[in-house]
């Protein structure tokens, strides 16, 4: 009886040790992948309700104290590109990687994006190709270098505003899919989304292998 009374607190504080390198982590991070989308589709708010989100889940994971940016390009007057709103780096993940060094490193090959390395604000990592169900398609609304598209052709739903007609670039968290080639290994510029109510609403997303996630990096 008293080797079972030392055991169970003794139990509990190597518990407690063992959990606090993990949540010390995950204070430190500065770029994760959602956990979850905000459940409306390619409609996040606008950039303000995508940054919302992200500070949201980051706070949960106790790095709030950060100040969050999602990684999003917009379209038409006042264009705004996601590599400008993201900070100067480095980024880290919630295990203590650094996946890129600056944005000119993040948007080069000698990156670290991964799918082991794209974890989320829990430090899971995010279902992709092969995996049920899928979820690698990220909402970025951005060209592979980092950019805002021309204004001819909704590359944003409506800027992040719509859960219905028009369509959104996603990127490849896993940096695989179906094909060979630089746009299926982009993380960040594969394909424009697509579904039968057009390419904006939760249905559309996951019809493609997506779930409404986002990038979310730290600014500060």
């Amino acid at each position: 009886m008293t080797a079972l009374r030392i055991g169970v607190p003794l139990a509990a504080c190597l518990a407690m040790l063992c959990a606090a390198p993990a949540q010390a982590q995950q204070a430190a991070m500065s770029f994760f992948v959602t956990s979850a989308g905000p459940g409306k589709g390619a409609d996040l708010g606008g950039l303000a309700g995508a940054d919302a989100h992200c500070h949201q889940l980051a706070q949960s994971a106790g790095a709030g104290a950060k100040t969050w940016h999602a990684y999003l390009s917009t379209q038409g007057a006042g264009a705004v590109n996601a590599r400008n709103r993201i900070g100067k780096g480095p980024w880290m993940n919630a295990k203590g990687v650094v996946v890129a060094s600056s944005v000119d490193d993040l948007h080069s090959a000698s990156n670290k994006l991964s799918k082991q390395n794209n974890l989320s604000e829990k430090g899971e990592v995010i279902n992709g190709r092969g995996d049920k169900p899928n979820r690698h398609d990220i909402l970025t609304g951005s060209t592979a270098d980092g950019k805002a598209f021309p204004a001819d052709k909704d590359m944003t739903c409506k800027n992040y505003t719509s859960s219905t007609q028009g369509s959104v670039m996603l990127g490849h968290n896993d940096r695989e899919g179906l094909r060979d080639d630089a746009e299926s290994h982009s993380w960040n510029s594969s394909h424009p989304s697509r579904g039968p109510e057009g390419g904006c609403s939760q249905a559309d997303l996951r019809s493609t292998g997506g779930d409404g996630l986002l990038y979310c990096f730290a600014v500060n």
